[in-house]
């Protein structure tokens, strides 16, 4: 029997804010020394009371209107009761019946993926299981950083889908700085909820929980491994049980690790130290305002407006420091500035474009740094791709230029003069070397004029070596054709 997966996915992001959830310990992702950022609070000391972040509650609204969610006026937090040794108070402040957000939507290979709700809670601390594998040690500097879970509705019908609106949503995350979303560092986790049923029929499959992956390529690969084992199980007529499985990446399979949890295990009531949070229609008319220019937007916009190729637009918007940065230089450089022949104005933002997604971010790439951290100011990234554009330097030239750039943030025209970059560009200082490479060469002189193209490169060649790589070669190539049919 055929069988499609049914896929719903529960993303858990870690809020980047100054402080915990419910208290002024720090949210400090890179801390390195355990157990350094707890208080009375976070580690659930009789007699501590919980107050709420603010700016948490912040990022989820504005999260929620990025995705189109409706935002409730009125929104509570409640008890979850459950037992981890990570999890100081015995129970998880995190929100129940109302949500902050419902609603939602966020488009993937063209279809969209509703949002069921969005809600604010609080995470548990870190397990470190000692190389003996007798013990476990806790962290608890995580314990109480504020976790938003967001829900979708099981729209899903393959991993690829999956991966695709995870990563979108990572970049939504960072255009709106409610998170670093660096999934190796725990602040993106994964869990997927799938199941499998024949196909055209509409009733559910039994639901199997797949936990905490931590990366985009697992949950695929796990997605993957998933269909394959419930197939084998449904094909041999026994039954799939429902339970949460974990993913082992060395073994390249998942392993059942307890039967799941119903909603009624947790015995879920409102939070008692905490009060309600109520809205108006004038702070949610606020915050719409508020909300920047969002991936697909500035992806859609990058493409119409400045004539880029989807794939160069989306290398751009990937990061919004680096679309960002791309539009200074583009600010800084008109058409009207270059000097040299007709290019359309596509052509100069298209080179633009190039060159940041090319060398440039294989320098930051190699470097390991962010656009941010960069000494290249718009202005002088804009002078260096002007003599570029303008044939003053080669591309080679370019490359060397931008890591002296990269490592002092001089002026590009200081670098060039330093080194002796400039491109010899002008023919009447081209055409005495060509004259002398021509004399030197009468055997391959001879070739070219019966027909050999090949002879001619040889020519071209020999002059970029007697230039010491300074000359144009296109217009070398020009100067030697010309010369030639005399």
């Amino acid at each position: 029997m055929q069988y499609e997966p049914v896929i719903g996915l529960e993303i858990h992001t870690e809020l980047k804010t100054k402080t915990k959830m419910f208290c002024y310990s720090l949210n400090d992702p890179n801390e390195r020394h355990p157990n350094v950022n707890i208080c009375p609070v976070c580690m659930g000391y009789p007699g501590t009371l919980p107050t709420i972040n603010a700016e948490a509650v912040k990022k989820v609204v504005m999260v929620g209107l990025a995705l189109g969610g409706k935002i409730n006026k009125f929104s509570q937090f409640d008890r979850k009761s459950y037992f981890y040794p990570d999890l100081p108070k015995g129970y998880q402040i995190s929100q129940y019946k109302h949500p902050l957000v419902e609603g939602g939507r966020l488009g993937v290979e063209g279809r969209e993926i509703r949002i069921r709700r969005i809600h604010l809670e609080e995470d548990t601390g870190r397990l470190i299981h000692d190389s003996d594998k007798k013990s476990s040690l806790v962290d608890f500097n995580r314990a109480g950083v504020p976790l938003m879970e967001l829900v979708t509705e099981p729209d899903f019908r393959s991993a690829k889908e999956v991966v695709v609106f995870g990563e979108e949503f990572q970049k939504i995350l960072r255009y709106l700085e409610a998170s670093d979303a660096n999934m190796e560092k725990g602040q993106l986790r994964l869990e997927v909820n799938m199941s499998l049923r024949p196909v055209g029929e509409e009733r559910m499959g039994t639901k199997v929980e797949l936990k905490n992956i931590n990366s985009f390529k697992y949950a695929a690969d796990a997605i993957e491994y998933e269909i394959k084992r419930q197939t084998e199980v449904l094909n041999s007529g026994e039954k799939i049980i429902h339970e949460t499985r974990g993913w082992n990446e060395h073994k390249k399979e998942t392993f059942s690790q307890r039967t799941k949890e119903e909603e009624h295990d947790y015995r879920y009531f409102p939070e008692p130290d905490l009060p309600p949070l109520e809205f108006t229609p004038e702070q949610i008319d606020e915050w719409k305002v508020a909300l920047p220019e969002l991936p697909a937007s500035k992806r859609g916009r990058f493409v119409k407006e400045y004539g880029l190729e989807p794939a160069v637009a989306e290398v751009l918007i990937r990061d919004k420091y680096l679309a960002g940065y791309f539009e200074s230089v583009v600010s800084e450089l008109r058409q009207e500035d270059i000097d040299t022949p007709e290019k359309p104005k596509t052509n100069l933002e298209k080179l633009i474009a190039s060159f940041l997604t090319g060398d440039f971010l294989a320098l930051l790439n190699e470097k390991i740094v962010s656009i941010t951290e960069v000494r290249i100011t718009p202005e002088n990234m804009a002078e260096l791709i002007l003599y570029l554009a303008e044939d003053k330097i080669s591309n080679l030239a370019a490359k060397q230029v931008l890591a002296e750039m990269f490592a002092a943030g001089e002026d590009p025209s200081v670098i060039i003069e330093k080194l002796g970059l400039w491109q010899i560009s002008r023919v009447d200082d081209l055409e005495d070397i060509a004259k002398h490479i021509i004399k030197e060469n009468p055997k391959a002189v001879e070739d070219y004029k019966k027909g050999k193209e090949a002879s001619l490169q040889f020519l071209v060649g020999q002059v970029m070596k007697e230039s010491r790589g300074k000359a144009n070669p296109k217009v070398v190539g020009d100067v030697l054709i010309n010369l030639l049919r005399d």
